[in-house]
């Protein structure tokens, strides 16, 4: 709709208002996509992950909905650290008791619990709340090339290639 607006005396401007599309429940269509770690920086295939999480990287993207589409990481033992990342990184708990600290380095999480590597540098990046903990269910990450969700006809996501 077009409706001229007067402004103190000077000449008439058009304004014209344009409503923004709000994408609905019913209309989200949800993918599977399988990403292969090996060889990846932990870093940039957490970003890309959280970003397909999220479903930025649709047209329809709404940042108040589950947009994104469910997401298989493959191979999370092969992730690449770079700089000092693999002497100095670590991993902490704390119990609440007294001497309850337990410090891991990431050396020892890749070696024993490699999806938790993956899975914890992810949520780091997405939006904390009931959005972000919802989000988090369509991520799965497995250690090997083996996934259950063969059945789902999951689809190669290529992460785009940064020098």
């Amino acid at each position: 709709m077009v409706a001229p607006v007067a402004t103190g005396g000077g000449p008439q401007f058009w304004r014209q208002t344009v409503k923004t599309y709000s994408m609905k429940l019913a209309e989200i269509d949800k993918e599977w996509l399988v990403i292969d770690a090996t060889g990846v920086p932990l870093g940039r295939l957490a970003t890309q992950v959280s970003s397909v999480l999220r479903g930025k990287h649709k047209p329809t993207y709404t940042p108040h909905l589950d947009m994104g589409d469910n997401v298989i990481v493959i191979n999370a033992a092969d992730i690449v650290l770079t700089g000092l990342k693999s002497e100095k990184k670590t991993y902490q708990t704390y119990s609440g008791y007294s001497k309850g600290r337990k410090v891991i380095p990431i050396q020892k999480m890749i070696e024993k619990h490699p999806e938790h590597v993956v899975t914890h540098a992810v949520w780091g990046m997405m939006p904390k709340g009931k959005l972000g903990r919802k989000l988090m269910t369509n991520l799965r990450v497995y250690q090997g090339t083996d996934h259950p969700h063969t059945a789902q006809k999951p689809r190669v996501y290529d992460l785009p290639k940064i020098k």
